[in-house]
């Protein structure tokens, strides 16, 4: 079953919904989704007793956590979203695991109080409760400090608009350490065992130090052998800490010199909005069928003559230009830097302050379009400024 929510049903879950008929509870998406295709709802009482009686269950967006929490008695579930959740107080129960890893929770409020020069640099400033990548801040200066603190002065009254408070929660802010190393998410399940299947993993590529966006994660045959091993064992272990069981989670994490370290877990849910069809694109399956049918992938099978290619998954942010409605966008120009364009799935920039989702395959001994994709100017493409 699934709950499929605000901002977005990508075109390939809804083609998934009619050919396998999966239930999705009943409510505003699924109503828009209706006017155009036949998929199956549940109303809230018969979705929740089902989940209540120990059937899997995954979210596509955390904007569904609110219902979650008013219909969902399962204690097993609403656990597991509340730990996973709360950075700091996963930080807090993996202590054990990393006893050296400094970090601070502080109140909103309270983060001008915060004298500059009793913070250790380069430390990262993010939402305790946070989604998609907002209102995260690489910190290495003074003037990035003042900068950040402006930015989510001007820009806590959008995310509230977009963004229900179960998914990115302002109240309060983690300051922590910047982890060195390659940094990857994870799409995986707890089984009935609590042990974790990996069901793609994704390297993020970034443009400088200082980037935090999500324009380029990619995936392939290498990276999922080079890495799909390592991370199952080690969502293994910090499960162990946790206890969840039939349970979806996305998770972010930071590996150097072999050892992973947690930036954060997004639980009942795989990558964000429609990030985790890039495994449908990549390898043809749903990350999501999967769970739900408790399979694990073949990757022998499923890698195979996907030798030497990777596979692209950008989330674009809209050129400021752009969002405030000021300018046009020339769609066309920018992907026709991509010949192995897959898919874009276009977003109003007005309404979500995004391009949209774009999903590639590229050759593994060319960089030049993922570089195109984690760098290039979006604002050369704006038209009438």
């Amino acid at each position: 079953m699934m709950i499929i929510d605000e901002p977005f049903a990508a075109p390939e879950l809804i083609e998934y919904l009619e050919g396998s008929r999966e239930p999705v509870l009943a409510n505003g998406m699924a109503d828009k989704i209706l006017e155009r295709h036949s998929i199956e709802t549940l109303g809230d009482e018969e979705f929740a007793a089902r989940v209540n009686a120990g059937e899997r269950f995954i979210c596509t967006s955390e904007n569904a956590f609110g219902w979650v929490a008013r219909h969902i008695e399962d204690k097993t579930v609403t656990g597991a979203i509340a730990i996973f959740k709360d950075k700091a107080r996963m930080r807090k129960l993996l202590a054990p695991m990393y006893p050296n890893l400094e970090y601070r929770e502080i109140p909103t409020t309270q983060l001008r109080e915060i004298p500059f020069e009793d913070l250790s640099m380069p430390f990262v400033l993010k939402p305790n409760v946070g989604y998609c990548s907002v209102g995260v801040y690489v910190v290495e200066s003074r003037q990035q400090w003042d900068a950040a603190l402006a930015d989510i002065d001007e820009n806590l009254a959008v995310w509230r608009s977009r963004y229900a408070e179960s998914a990115l929660g302002e109240g309060s802010f983690l300051i922590e350490s910047y982890l060195e190393g390659a940094e990857f998410a994870i799409d995986a399940f707890f089984d009935g065992n609590g042990e974790a299947v990996v069901l793609d993993v994704l390297r993020h590529e970034f443009a400088n130090a200082a980037d935090t966006s999500d324009r380029c994660y990619i995936t392939g045959a290498s990276v999922i052998n080079a890495y799909a091993s390592d991370f199952a064992s080690w969502l293994t272990e910090v499960n162990g800490y946790v206890g969840a069981k039939n349970f979806p989670v996305h998770v972010e994490a930071r590996m150097n010199n072999g050892v992973i370290t947690p930036i954060e877990f997004n639980p009942l849910r795989f990558a964000g909005i429609c990030g985790t069809e890039v495994a449908y694109h990549a390898y043809g399956f749903h990350t999501y069928d999967y769970f739900l049918r408790d399979i694990k992938p073949n990757w022998n099978g499923l890698l195979k003559g996907k030798e030497g290619k990777l596979y692209c998954m950008g989330y674009l942010p809209a050129p400021e230009e752009l969002a405030a409605g000021k300018c046009a966008f020339d769609y066309d120009g920018f992907l026709s830097h991509f010949g192995g364009l897959q898919t874009f799935h276009r977003f109003d920039p007005r309404e979500t302050g995004a391009l949209g989702f774009i999903f590639l395959e590229t050759e593994e001994s060319s960089e030049t379009e993922r570089a195109f994709l984690r760098e290039a100017d979006l604002t050369q493409f704006c038209l009438g400024i």
